[in-house]
């Protein structure tokens, strides 16, 4: 693979995001929650937004750090920005349909582009050096980022996109065909040699790869399956699904699988109408517990993909909530347990990708 995709892909990526770039008042047909929460959702996004794009460090990235979030080792970014927050950011900015270099956040955008590439390691990885424990966390989100955003930048930027990606994508595939034990092929771990698998790595590297190959790029369709069949072996009673096979289930982990076994064409199967009945049975009822932003993120997403009265329930206590909660600043505080010093910047950035799911700006969240 040379490159991600070729130029006629590339051409039909651009004008997708050309449409999906259509007046926002037209969302609320999406969804009858949205629709009922439509005024004070727009302005609370764009809130936040304001309030991430005066955060934006001079190398064009974002404050805060995932070591504690996920469990990274001494010798992970902090205080700083990273790629992994980095690119949630600039996805943000994207879910509300801002564009690269066009708007009031087009230059914001391109900066941070232009910060996860400049962090690319010459193996692929898009993380910075230093970090250890957890890297495939950042590869992951950062990779989703750039293959999202792909086909809007200029000729100039997405030529360098396009040898970033290309790297980043090669990456991943090379990290799941580690020889692994059966239970846990197909996934994906904190590292890219790492011989076991997780639900939550799984769940980002698995977006990037299905990203790509909806763009074009030469993802085979058998990593897409075989991803799929590591999520299917964490599923576990009930509708849940767990963080490794054999473990307990939970909400943040549901919502994952949810996500990945919808955008991998497995839409409204006995799997994911469970995992929809898990998830409304397990509603967050207090604000910023442990995982809360990871948790709320995947759950929105994969509620919007499932549809129908189980999204509507979902979203109508989501959206409550979050309005309740934000900030007057426009942000979103931090979470509780291991997301408590993520910093607000991050959890910012989650709570508007959870939010605005239903404006279809972003490709891969399109039903």
């Amino acid at each position: 693979m040379t490159r991600p995709w070729p130029h006629q892909a590339v051409a039909l990526v651009l004008a997708a995001a050309v449409a999906a770039t259509a007046p926002l008042a037209r969302a609320d047909q999406a969804s009858a929650a949205l629709a009922k929460y439509a005024a004070p959702v727009d302005k609370a996004i764009d809130k936040a937004l304001a309030y991430l794009g005066a955060q934006q460090l001079d190398d064009g990235s974002f404050s805060g750090s995932l070591k504690t979030a996920f469990r990274s080792r001494k010798g992970a970014s902090s205080g700083g920005g990273n790629t992994a927050v980095t690119s949630l950011c600039v996805m943000a900015f994207l879910a509300k349909g801002h564009t690269p270099g066009t708007g009031p956040y087009g230059d914001v955008i391109n900066r941070g582009i232009d910060f996860v590439l400049s962090r690319q390691q010459s193996n692929g990885l898009l993380v910075a050096k230093g970090v250890s424990h957890g890297s495939m966390y950042y590869h992951g989100m950062a990779t989703l980022m750039l293959s999202e955003v792909s086909g809007m930048v200029s000729p100039q930027r997405q030529k360098r996109l396009d040898a970033g990606l290309s790297k980043a994508l090669h990456l991943i595939l090379a990290a799941q065909k580690v020889r692994k034990p059966s239970k846990y092929q197909g996934g994906w771990r904190y590292q890219p040699t790492s011989v076991d698998s997780d639900i939550s790595l799984t769940g980002w590297s698995l977006m990037a790869l299905r990203s790509a190959r909806n763009n074009g790029a030469p993802v085979p369709l058998e990593s897409i399956e075989s991803a799929v069949r590591f999520v299917m072996n964490c599923r576990v009673g009930g509708g849940a699904f767990a963080y490794k096979p054999g473990s307990g289930g939970g909400l943040a982990r549901t919502g994952v699988a949810l996500l990945c076994l919808e955008i991998c064409g497995r839409h409204r199967n006995a799997a994911c109408t469970g995992a929809g009945g898990y998830i409304l049975a397990h509603l967050p009822k207090h604000f910023g517990g442990s995982y809360f932003y990871y948790a709320l993120y995947y759950c929105s997403q994969g509620m919007f993909q499932l549809g129908g009265a189980q999204w509507e329930k979902f979203a109508d206590h989501m959206y409550a909530m979050m309005l309740k909660f934000q900030q007057p600043d426009g942000a979103w505080p931090q979470g509780g347990g291991t997301e408590a010093k993520a910093g607000k910047c991050y959890s910012t950035a989650m709570g508007v990708l959870a939010m605005s799911v239903a404006y279809r700006q972003l490709p891969i969240y399109q039903r």
